[in-house]
This record gives structure tokens, sequence and C-alpha cells, in this order.
């Protein structure tokens, strides 16, 4: 039999070698944040403008192909519970570049001057700069609106502005009296190369290429389609011309309650105005729909141009990419279009992680996460010191192991007060007025069905209002998105 002192050196033995682990471990780590610049990794940094979940990334039976995602993704960790942090432009996007929620910032709407909002805040493209990283962008990375651009000259070294839109000499939806210019889908320009995206892809192929780099990269490339107007040239229209409706329940908002409806309210233009289009030139939704389509098949050509340079330069092996789209967007599902809401379709977004030596190849991970965790996700990627102000945390562990406990669901917020919760299961939605509404994503995956006034769900409720802000900033400047 084993002597007591013997078990008793075999347990000191390995509470010692315990300890040597963690104290290897932790010396690991903080090498690794002061590891020569020079051997941290690249940084692609991929944003889509309004790309939605109606495709093949996220369902193999979406009728719209993204063969590029998807090799993209056979790279790395596709996550196929993504939401954005606000379903407009402006709050989404500087929330994902600045770590801190819109109810953390005041950050609301697409008016919102974030950086007078957040004046010493740095955005994760300033950690970088600072960390000795050549940081270059180009294209549409922050917002911008029809007065300019929230373009933030302090995140970059090197920054070449997204190319003006261009337009036919008149609309092309023959809806002359349907919104604007930028309300407007066909087939324009002639060429790939006169296309809004074009010159912000072929800038970055010129920054992968750089032979006399002697610093890591950060490049940031801001893919502006399938943002409106829906311009594409031909031959990306033309795999839609049979392209099947979205499914929709005229009487959807029958359950909505008034919390939801005022909300809406200011953006059912988009969708009445189409239907009185439909209604005087038929099949006029549907070709909205298809120029939509046509517009995602032309980003996922501009994102394979991306990957087929990291094949040609050699530099997979070095180069951490992250792909992520601000939003999703409605294209008459609940009778909406556009952004602007708190539903599944408004929020739900695709988001790719590669990480070379992290990530398993064609790895999944189903947890409900939102945008938040980009901020911290990178920081750790990249060997950098965390930032304890960050609303979320770190990606890392999930990228390590998809199925690793991951106890918080996904936020999202539109305007003061009103937020949706996405866990597993569930979508919870409150409105500034206190208003609520539940779907039921095993039984409703369109949420159709309003639960939030049935007794039976009282503690579903509960668990949920649970993770909303406790406190919310007042809102930085106009609230009008556009």
């Amino acid at each position: 039999m084993e002597s007591s002192f013997s078990r008793s050196l075999k347990a000191t033995v390995v509470l010692c070698l315990s300890g040597l682990a963690v104290w290897f471990s932790t010396a690991a780590a903080l090498l690794g944040a002061t590891t020569d610049i020079r051997d941290r990794p690249d940084i692609l940094f991929i944003v889509v403008d309004d790309l939605n979940d109606w495709i093949s990334l996220l369902d193999p039976a979406a009728p719209i192909p993204t063969p590029n995602l998807e090799r993209l993704a056979r790279r790395g960790m596709l996550f196929t519970r993504a939401y954005c942090a606000s379903p407009a432009c402006n709050p989404s996007r500087t929330a994902a570049l600045t770590g801190l929620r819109p109810a953390t910032t005041g950050v609301y709407g697409n008016a919102s001057d974030w950086r007078q909002a957040l004046p010493r805040r740095r955005t994760v493209m300033q950690q970088f700069k600072a960390a000795g990283y050549e940081v270059k962008g180009a294209g549409k990375i922050f917002h911008h609106h029809h007065n300019g651009a929230f373009h933030d000259d302090a995140s970059f070294d090197e920054f070449q502005a997204l190319r003006p839109q261009s337009y036919p000499p008149q609309k092309l939806n023959g809806g002359a009296d349907y919104g604007s210019r930028n309300t407007d889908w066909g087939k324009w320009p002639l060429r790939d190369a006169d296309t809004v995206d074009a010159s912000t892809v072929d800038y970055c192929l010129r920054a992968l290429a750089d032979p006399d780099r002697n610093r890591p990269l950060f490049l940031a490339c801001g893919l502006f389609r399938p943002h409106s107007p829906f311009f594409a040239p031909a031959p990306y229209h033309e795999p839609f011309q049979d392209l099947k409706l979205p499914d929709r329940d005229p009487d959807d908002w029958t359950d909505l309650p008034p919390g939801a409806v005022s909300l809406l309210k200011p953006k059912r233009w988009f969708w009445k105005g189409l239907m009185r289009l439909e209604a005087r030139r038929p099949g006029s939704w549907r070709a909205f729909v298809q120029a939509y389509a046509a517009c995602v098949a032309f980003a996922d050509a501009q994102v394979g141009r991306l990957l087929d340079a990291l094949d040609r330069h050699r530099l997979w092996d070095r180069t951490v990419i992250v792909l992520w789209s601000d939003h999703g967007f409605h294209l008459g599902e609940k009778n909406h279009l556009e952004k602007f809401a708190l539903w599944e379709k408004t929020t739900h977004i695709p988001l790719i992680i590669v990480a070379p030596g992290l990530t398993r190849p064609g790895s999944r991970c189903d947890r409900p996460v939102d945008l938040m965790s980009l901020y911290p996700t990178l920081l750790e990627l990249g060997n950098l010191p965390p930032d304890p102000q960050c609303d979320s945390r770190s990606l890392v562990p999930l990228l390590r192991q998809p199925d690793a406990p991951w106890n918080s669901p996904a936020l999202t917020t539109y305007l003061p007060g009103n937020h949706s919760v996405r866990s597993d299961r569930w979508r919870y939605i409150r409105y500034a007025n206190g208003d609520e509404e539940l779907y039921d994503h095993r039984s409703d995956p369109d949420e159709r069905d309003n639960l939030a006034a049935e007794r039976r769900f009282a503690d579903i409720l509960s668990d949920h209002r649970k993770w909303l802000p406790a406190e919310a900033k007042k809102p930085i400047g106009n609230l009008k998105n556009k």
C-alpha cells in the first residue's frame, strides 16, 4: 500500500507542477504582449454594409449564393448567430470600432457626431497604431452621410476615401416619386471598375502587395454594397431573374405593441412607397429584391479579389481576418424595408474570424454574440493589452472552443431606450415606453407570433430583462437616421 508520505509527496509535486504551469502560461501571455512588433500578425478587417442573413453562408437554402464568403469561412470560424450593436450605420460602426455600446456613448443615430461624444476614446485602429502597426484603410469604415463624413483621420496612417457614387441620367426603377436618387436600383454602371467599391479594393490590393513594409499591417476595407442605391453591373443581376420574394404575412403587425409601431412609423414610407410603386408598376418589389441580391453577389466578388491576393502573396499564415456587416436588412419581411428595427432580419449579420494557429478551419460557433466583442477580440489576437473600458469581452475563448461557456446573450439598441436581447432560443424586445415583444425561435423563426402578453412566459421575460442596460446616456446630436 502507498504510504501517507508518498501520497503527500505526490500531492506536493502535483501542486508545484500546477503552479509552474500557471506561471509559464502567465509568462507566455506577458511575453506575447511584448513580442517584437515584426512578429505580430497582420490584420485584414473587412466590413460590408447592409448585408443580411438571406445568403448561402448562413443558410444553404437561401437564394443568394456567397461562394467567396464561404471560401473565407472554410479558413476559420463562422459565427452563425452574430448580431449588430445597432440597426443603423453610425451607431453600429461607432460601437464596434470603439468597444462602447450606444447606451454608453449616447451615439444612437446616423447624424450623431461620435467623435464629439468620445473625444478621447481610442478606436481599435488607434490601439494598433499605438502598438506600432501601420494602419491603412479605404472605403466606408466610419459612417458618412449626405453632408460629409464622420471620418477619423487619427485612426489611420493612410486612408482612401469612399469613391463618390455615380448615377445614371435618370432613375432606373421608374419611380421618380419614390424617395431620392439613392432609392434606386438596376444595372449600373457598365464595368466593375467604375463601381464604388472597385477603387476601395484596388487600394487594399496594393496595400497587401507592398514589398517595402517593415511593420505589421492593420488594413480596414469598407465595402459599400449592398447598400442602396442597388447598383451593380449587368452580369451580377442575371442569376436572379427568377428569385423568389421573401415570405411575409400581410397581418404581421396586428400583435405589435404601440411602442413598436411608434418607433417604426418614421420609416414606414420605405415599404408604403414601394407598395405604391408596385401598384403602378407591377414587379417593382421583385426588381428591388433582385437588385439587392445582385449587389450582394458583387460584394462577394470583391471579397473574392481580396482572398485571391492572400493566395497570391501567401499571406494566410500571417494574417488575422475579420469580416462583418454593420447590420441586417429587411426586404419586405414583417412588411418592412431597410434596417431601423429590432427584429431578427435587421440585426442578424455574418461574422467570420480567421486566426492562424487558433481557429480550426471550417469551424462554426452557434453562441449568440454581438459586435461589441470585436474590439477586445482584435486586441487579444494582436497581442495588445486588454482595454477594461470595453462593454463586452473577447471571443477568443470561443475561437478556441466554439461550445465554450458563454453566458451573455446578444444585445442590440436602436434609439434611446429601445433594446433587443437575443438568446439561444428567444428574441426579447423592450421599447422605451415599456412595451415588449417575445419570439420563440424554436417554433417561430420568422417572428410572427408575439408571446409577450402571455402570462406563461413571465419567467422568460424576467430572465431577458436583466440584460438590458441599467443606465443610458442622453443622445448626442440629431437622432434623425438617413
